[in-house]
């Protein structure tokens, strides 16, 4: 089919008056395809097959726009346990045609880098410091349903599952997701941005697909993605962006689980900029239960000070004061303040040629040069987008934080 470009955009247009007319958006993805458009298809057909999972015009447009994407059009279900121990040794590569220089593993098609990363965390959530009402969250999201199966079968709840973590940069989000796959003993895989997006058309797809499965065939598993604004970032902002619009809507596609199945694969997410998340991420189903991670309180902060100091030369040390002096700092500016602390009693050590322990005063004098910039700001945008939000519930908290610091 010639290829019309102003049938395309009233069809668009059509769509943007009347989103729930899957005839118009078939015939959409119908030209899409013809244009060789295969994600921007796909998404169309997504959307129809979320509303209608047995339209057989949407399946068939489906499986021709994931074979345009080189995505399979059948996947068989994951295995409930690992079927392949974590390759050991360098994979065999080959090159793939549409993307110069990609090296991808010959049994899943995921990148050597990704298969780094497919680990099994020594660190629990008992290992982190604070955040207790976070990780009590987590635990009852993920951990109780586990360890008390026949509940979870009486109130028909199962294993797996997907959650959304926010909040200001260096706060522990990360850590999170990684102490939780450590405290199951099951795979962790953590993607970030660098892995996924790619220059060339439909290989950030292709990424995420790779992603996904490896994390199915390695379930039961946590697959973690960082940065989640950035892949799924609101298509309402990208639409001259074709390739990220397809990142987004293939994710959306994978959370779905069409033609998968994510049961045993925890999905969690960090993002700094929860107001650039699209919002059908956070529709049910997919990232539908979300939580806020702030930094940590007066408690936990004299907590990672002792962490980060206990394989230092200290002395007689009063935690309790530098907690009470550092309100708003993140875990990464408490690291930064042991680190500056312990500069401070080298170069005195350098000075005096005497070997001298790190003092409170050390540590004051560096909590006093760092400032949770970081932080601050984030706050006060949340504040700020939490007055025009027509869902106030996203920032629980945020306000009273706010007011608490007269930010």
């Amino acid at each position: 089919m010639e290829h019309d470009p102003e049938l395309t955009r009233a069809l668009e247009a059509a769509l943007v008056m009347q989103p729930e007319q899957h005839p118009i958006r078939l015939h959409l993805a119908h030209l899409l395809l013809s244009n060789r458009q295969f994600a921007a298809a796909l998404g169309h057909c997504q959307v129809v097959l979320n509303d209608e999972p047995g339209n057989d015009q949407a399946l068939e447009l489906a499986d021709a726009a994931r074979a345009g994407l080189g995505l399979p059009t059948e996947t068989p279900s994951p295995p409930s346990a690992p079927s392949r121990p974590i390759p050991t040794t360098e994979p065999d590569v080959q090159a793939e045609s549409s993307r110069p220089g990609a090296e991808h593993d010959s049994d899943t098609g995921i990148s050597d880098d990704l298969l780094a990363e497919l680990v099994r965390p020594d660190v629990t959530l008992d290992d982190i410091a604070g955040l207790d009402d976070v990780k009590a969250q987590i635990r009852a999201a993920f951990l109780d349903p586990l360890q008390h199966e026949e509940l979870a079968r009486a109130y028909g709840t199962h294993a797996g599952g997907s959650l959304l973590l926010f909040g200001p940069p260096g706060c522990g989000k990360t850590r999170l997701a990684r102490a939780l796959a450590g405290e199951m003993g099951i795979y962790f895989l953590s993607i970030e941005l660098h892995d996924v997006l790619d220059m060339w058309l439909g290989s950030s797809e292709r990424n995420l697909h790779a992603a996904f499965d490896t994390a199915r065939e390695m379930a039961p598993s946590v697959l973690f993605i960082d940065e989640i604004d950035a892949i799924g970032h609101r298509r309402s902002n990208l639409r001259n962006a074709i390739a990220a619009r397809g990142s987004a809507t293939q994710l959306l596609t994978e959370l779905d689980g069409v033609r998968n199945d994510n049961r045993s694969v925890y999905i969690l997410a960090a993002t700094n900029e929860p107001w650039d998340v699209d919002p059908a991420l956070r529709r049910p189903g997919r990232f539908d239960r979300s939580i806020l991670v702030l930094p940590p309180d007066e408690s936990a902060r004299a907590a990672i000070l002792a962490i980060n100091l206990r394989d230092r030369l200290v002395g007689d040390l009063d935690l309790s004061r530098i907690a009470r002096a550092t309100p708003l700092f993140s875990g990464a500016d408490l690291r930064l303040t042991c680190r500056t602390a312990a500069q401070h009693a080298a170069q005195r050590a350098i000075r005096s040629g005497q070997t001298l322990p790190i003092t409170t005063a050390d540590l004051e004098d560096a909590a006093s040069q760092i400032h949770p910039t970081a932080t601050i700001e984030w706050l006060r945008r949340a504040h700020a987008y939490a007055q025009v939000s027509d869902n106030p519930t996203d920032f629980t908290g945020l306000t009273e934080l706010v007011r608490k610091h007269r930010l």
